[in-house]
């Protein structure tokens, strides 16, 4: 390990709930900026060794109402071209999606509570989702959609939103579904929403599956954990042949100089 973790949140009441949980069980050191209240991200990528983005109720082309989103916007497009892996949660992939120049627009109709996704063929390849089912039943909210940027990989869809996950490049993950949430939070979030959508049920599976979803998270973010040492793993390797290219270099030098 020689990186921390920075999460990303953009309203108080959505943490990082399991995410958290689980790499500071693995003794992963996690940094969180809310930009709810103030926080600022980073101006230097030094010492991050992923980034995870979090949802919240704003919309990403509301940069007017929450000026944040435009530093967002350049702050993910930096970790795409120094290839610093990124996972987007519901907004966060929407920001993904729009930093790879894709549309993000409001989707048929709103998604919330408990619904099914079904990973595609090339999902079902990727590391992230490695050994996990083809269907999946995840926790939704969100009332926009987005198109797959040009280049990128569709790995779960959806029959009554189609975009579910993508990836960009070899590291760079949306997933328009929440992964990180815990019976608390989904209660939590619900309580404002009685009369709207059947919160009763909602909070009851969210009960019953607790194990298994917390499981299927576990893999998830056990896969991205691998995929982000991997990549530490490369850049140092890279450090260490670039300094001893130098010292190299260095030594023929002074082997020439004569004088």
């Amino acid at each position: 390990m020689n990186g921390k973790v920075l999460v990303v949140k953009h309203v108080s009441n959505e943490g990082p709930g399991l995410i958290r949980t689980f790499f500071e069980s693995q003794g992963w050191p996690v940094e969180l900026v809310d930009m709810s209240s103030g926080g600022r991200l980073p101006d230097s990528l030094e010492g991050i060794g992923a980034v995870i983005m979090l949802g919240g109720p704003m919309n990403v082309y509301e940069e007017g109402t929450y000026p944040f989103l435009q530093g967002e916007d350049r702050f993910i497009g930096d970790l795409i071209r120094q290839e610093i892996p990124f996972m987007g949660i519901c907004l966060g992939a929407q920001l993904l999606a729009k930093a790879c120049k894709a549309k993000v627009f409001r989707a048929n109709s709103e998604e919330i509570g408990w619904h099914e996704v079904n990973l595609t063929k090339e999902g079902a390849r990727d590391l992230l989702f490695h050994g996990l089912p083809q269907c999946l039943k995840v926790f939704q909210w969100h009332e926009d959609t987005f198109e797959v940027p040009e280049g990128a990989v569709l790995l779960a869809h959806a029959s009554s939103c189609t975009n579910q996950a993508f990836r960009v490049g070899r590291n760079a993950y949306g997933l328009q579904f929440h992964i990180e949430v815990t019976p608390d939070m989904v209660s939590a979030w619900m309580a404002g929403q009685r009369g709207k959508v059947d919160v009763k049920k909602i909070n009851l599976e969210a009960a019953e599956i607790r194990d298994l979803f917390e499981s299927r998270t576990n893999t998830i973010l056990t896969n991205f954990r691998r995929l982000v040492e991997s990549s530490l793993r490369f850049k140092r390797i890279m450090k260490q042949y670039v300094e001893d290219k130098s010292r190299t270099a260095r030594k023929a030098i002074n082997w020439w100089d004569l004088s």
